[in-house]
């Protein structure tokens, strides 16, 4: 599903063009925490407190649906210690974001799966969807527990188990089936910490989208990190596969 890009009349002489979609593969904080001699669980926790900042500035913007890239399936593979950690930082983020957030007209979804988070996080987590689900400034969508592959063979077990016939399967019917159902495909991809490859993050999504890497760690990937990235964003020209005249 794509979406006409919208340009906010305040920040229209910053930026050409304004994605609605913006996706973002948060990578950099074991690094950012090890170039200062600081624990892991540091950089996460610095990269936690950074969302806050670039979920107001994409507001401000006009993005209207950003994607942080929080936790994967594969991320459970990690020091049980750091796992645990992440949980625990995960679920204060939930106790003491979620109010503020609300207040500023952000709604909240989960993307991957529940399974495996302890209960009461679970619980925690869907009382903040509850709760913001009525609002429309902007849609922050995190991705804990979440992965492109698993996201995909699950939509085909619940086409299968829904007996939905072949021909009536097409890529709108697919992507009804979805954790991002209902909502605008990404147009900007954009990954710190300088590495280049998706991690297996929205696979079905991104078929189209622009991507934009930056060397930012990110806890480091601020205002003017933002500002370069769709400005960058802003040059390209997007086909969608067709041959311009």
């Amino acid at each position: 599903m794509k979406a006409k890009e919208q340009i906010n009349p305040d920040v229209s002489e910053e930026f050409s063009h304004v994605p609605v979609h913006v996706a973002i593969i948060m990578d950099g904080n074991g690094r950012w925490a090890e170039q200062r001699s600081l624990p892991r669980l540091a950089g996460h926790q610095a990269g936690r407190e950074n969302i806050r900042r670039v979920i107001e500035e994409a507001a401000r913007i006009g993005v209207k649906h950003l994607t942080i890239y929080a936790f994967s399936t594969e991320n459970w593979d990690r020091p049980v210690e750091e796992v645990n950690g992440l949980m625990g930082i995960l679920g204060e983020a939930v106790e003491t974001e979620t109010s503020a957030l609300h207040k500023q007209g952000v709604r909240l979804c989960h993307l991957g799966t529940l399974d495996r988070l302890p209960p009461e996080l679970r619980k925690a987590v869907c009382r903040a969807v509850e709760l913001t689900k009525n609002n429309d400034r902007i849609t922050l969508n995190v991705a804990f527990n979440y992965g492109g592959r698993a996201e995909i063979l699950g939509a085909v077990r619940r086409i299968v188990e829904e007996g939905v016939a072949p021909k009536d399967i097409d890529e709108v019917t697919f992507s009804s089936y979805l954790n991002t159902a209902g909502m605008p495909e990404p147009d900007l991809i954009i990954r710190t910490g300088g590495e280049m490859r998706l991690s297996n993050f929205l696979l079905w999504q991104s078929a189209y989208s622009e991507y934009y890497s930056t060397e930012a760690y990110w806890p480091d990937f601020d205002q003017e990190e933002l500002h370069l990235a769709l400005k960058a964003y802003g040059r390209r020209r997007r086909r969608f596969g067709r041959v311009e005249a």
